[in-house]
């Protein structure tokens, strides 16, 4: 089956995305996995052009996938990358209005994240480790718990990025931009730890705080298969992932604090919106204990 020409304005919108707005080559595939499903739907309706294309267009599409049974998630994430790359088609001048903007798009039902409770976590983190490979993993989880890191950020720390006197951890997210977290004092004990035998592990020179028992930084995969099987030994959690720590991270913190924003700063979210699925965590957290403790709230049986 002969494959599509590359589309030019597509080709320099996720170039621009690369390197103008330097987002990761996971999110560009995904945007462009995105514009081609819609490329696709145009060219059975005709091919308009770009520039030809109007709201009606959008709307009609929508509609189709949406009778086709595409998940209300995945329109709306492929209508917000159409969004998008209309928007840079204005900027570049190819357009006058965005023809996607003011298409409205399905509802969907947040998911509220998996969180630990602090016992939970205490039970996870309150282990002996005895080998370099289980004083690293525990070192990554404290650390991560500590920062609520995403996976990603963990595994690209480098030995320069912690200041252990000040207690300061600089870290890179997404879009490349970088933020200054404070460490708990747990979390640089596992580090110190970890640190003193690091060396049996690390090959010369290699910057990487954490890495793998062949000597180099340790992979996303490798972070995600140690924590399943820490906690599958421990019997602490079911499953394990370096984003359960994160979500945990935030719930504790606003749970304890209450401060939105201080939790997205630390969170690295460029939204408050995002940050505010934890508030929910948070009201079901005091509704379960409202439930438990409170003398009028306890449900008794109906009598029959």
């Amino acid at each position: 089956m002969k494959s599509e020409p590359a589309d030019p304005l597509v080709e320099a919108f996720l170039d621009h995305l690369a390197h103008q707005r330097r987002l990761s080559p996971r999110t560009i595939d995904a945007y462009r996995k995105d514009l081609a499903h819609f490329s696709s739907w145009n060219r059975q309706q005709g091919k308009l052009a770009w520039p030809d294309l109007r709201q009606s267009d959008i709307r009609r599409y929508a509609a189709a996938e949406n009778r086709r049974g595409l998940s209300a998630t995945s329109l709306r994430r492929r209508l917000s990358a159409l969004r998008t790359f209309f928007r840079y088609l204005m900027l570049e001048g190819k357009i006058q209005e965005n023809p996607a903007r003011g298409v409205r798009t399905p509802k969907v039902r947040a998911k509220l994240p998996a969180v630990l409770e602090v016992d939970q976590m205490e039970r996870l983190l309150s282990v002996e480790s005895g080998t370099p490979l289980e004083i690293r993993d525990l070192a990554m989880m404290e650390l991560a718990y500590s920062c609520g890191l995403r996976l990603a950020e963990l595994i690209s720390i480098d030995l320069n990025d912690l200041d252990r006197r000040d207690a300061m951890l600089e870290v890179t997210g997404k879009g490349a931009k970088t933020r200054r977290l404070p460490v708990g004092s747990k979390a640089l004990e596992a580090v110190d730890r970890w640190l003193k035998v690091r060396h049996r592990l690390a090959a010369p020179e290699e910057p990487a705080l954490f890495v793998s028992k062949r000597g180099r930084r340790i992979s996303a995969r490798t972070v995600q298969h140690r924590l399943e099987q820490h906690a599958r030994h421990r019997q602490a959690v079911r499953h394990l992932h370096p984003h359960l720590l994160r979500h945990s991270f935030a719930s504790h913190l606003l749970e304890s604090s209450g401060d939105l924003r201080a939790v997205q700063e630390l969170l690295g979210h460029a939204d408050i919106g995002t940050t505010q699925i934890y508030t929910h965590l948070d009201f079901q957290h005091l509704a379960r204990v409202y439930d438990a403790t409170h003398p009028r709230a306890k449900r008794g049986k109906k009598k029959k």
